[in-house]
């Protein structure tokens, strides 16, 4: 009797999951297997990851399977669970940080056949070339054309049971954290995605800079932890060129991440240069206290939500590169930590585009704080709702740069120069 495990990883959904079909479709048993690693630190994801398991085994019970939880190496548990159910395959999807691709490589040595499925980006990572050679693309625009012609795989419906052997223990899930701003797991993603694509999506293209409207759909924890499928996402979108040019984005950053898995370490292009240290801007900044309220709110806001607008992504990240003088990796560092959508390829990726050792065709272009703020955020009410200090100042003034009257220790009441930058 052929046994299958199937290898959950950032794909945390039945809808849409080409590695699960797959088992249920060519396997007599199939077993579902999470691995908690308590080597990769999951930041302020941990509790949102706990609601997507449970809400994933919550699933597979209701299609008479379950999901297996382990703790310990990804690699160990799952060949110590192969064993006991004497699996013959490995199911899983196919990822592109090193992590992911140091294990795919281990497991691919072990003495089981391991098949690798398509599942997290749209187009899978290593499907598209270069006409001109390559073996990936490094200019948007032009992956942005062949991504478009590519051929789409169908969207797949869940099965319909998913056989996990009987009398398999299946481990206990940590205790669920208080509920955070987000709630995690499938149910909560189409919910929410139905939901933008009836109500937002239309709009998006002429408010999703909009900082203080908050028109954006906000689905990215839920990609990042494969809630949703991409691959469906897009379809259902499709009427809105904005909006798939943004998960087309996404995919550009993981078929680069799959090409330099280094990302989150090394400058992707361009020599490296010398960063100034400055432990007291960075803490600063880090803490939504620079002096600059545009930078203080998107600060303030990734702290209180584990989330920060698009635009103010960038705000914020161009503060820190290009007008502080500080180096990406601390603000991936930073952002990985505290985002719900902490994703090795694209939270790189976006850092070094900024940053300029990336993927911009416009290295040294420039971000002015001021001009944004007052672009995006004309009458104010961002700011205003991340920096309450700045309740009572009128439109005019509530982007200029200010001084806290009676700052925490630690923390300078503002940047030198913050007056000056831009």
């Amino acid at each position: 009797m052929a046994t299958a495990i199937v290898l959950f990883n950032r794909d945390l959904r039945v809808h849409d999951h080409p590695a699960l079909v797959a088992a249920c479709e060519r396997a007599e048993r199939v077993v579902p297997l999470f691995v908690l690693d308590p080597a990769v630190p999951a930041g302020n994801r941990q509790g949102f990851l706990l609601e997507c398991l449970a809400e994933l085994r919550a699933a597979l019970r209701a299609r008479d399977g379950d999901l297996v939880v382990r703790q310990g190496d990804v690699v160990h548990e799952t060949m110590k669970l192969a064993a006991e159910v004497d699996a013959t395959t490995i199911y899983a999807g196919a990822d592109v940080s090193s992590l992911a691709r140091r294990r795919e490589e281990h497991l691919a040595r072990e003495r089981i056949e391991y098949l690798r499925f398509p599942g997290v980006t749209v187009v899978p990572p290593d499907a598209l070339r270069p006409s001109g050679g390559g073996d990936h693309y490094r200019v948007f625009t032009p992956y942005w054309r062949a991504w478009t012609r590519h051929p789409r795989r169908p969207v797949l419906p869940p099965p319909r049971t998913v056989p996990t052997p009987p009398g398999l223990t299946a481990g206990r899930l940590p205790p669920l954290q208080p509920p955070g701003p987000v709630p995690g797991g499938e149910p909560a993603a189409r919910e929410r995605a139905d939901r933008w694509l009836r109500h937002g999506l239309d709009g998006y293209a002429d408010g999703h800079d909009d900082l203080a409207g908050d028109r954006t759909s906000r689905l990215s924890p839920y990609l990042r932890f494969g809630c949703l499928s991409p691959l469906e996402l897009a379809r259902r979108a499709e009427r809105s060129e904005p909006f798939v040019r943004q998960l087309c984005w996404r995919d550009f950053h993981h078929q680069v991440t799959y090409a330099f898995p280094r990302i989150c370490r090394e400058n992707y292009r361009h020599p490296e240069r010398r960063w100034r240290q400055d432990p007291d801007a960075l803490q600063a900044w880090q803490a939504g206290m620079t002096g600059l309220p545009i930078v203080d709110a998107g600060m303030r806001q990734l702290l209180a939500e584990g989330w920060m607008h698009n635009r103010a992504r960038l705000i914020t990240a161009a503060y820190l590169v290009k007008h502080l003088g500080l180096d990406w990796r601390e603000g991936v560092r930073h952002f990985f930590e505290h985002l719900l959508d902490g994703d090795v390829a694209d939270n790189s990726g976006n850092w070094q585009w900024v940053a300029g050792t990336g993927n911009d065709t416009r290295p040294n272009r420039t971000f002015n704080p001021l001009r944004q703020a007052k672009r995006y955020d004309p009458a104010g009410h961002y700011v205003r709702r991340y920096v309450p200090e700045l309740a009572g100042v009128p439109a005019p003034y509530v982007h200029e740069p200010w001084r806290l009257p009676s700052p925490p220790a630690g923390y300078p009441a503002r940047l030198d120069g913050a007056a000056d930058q831009g």
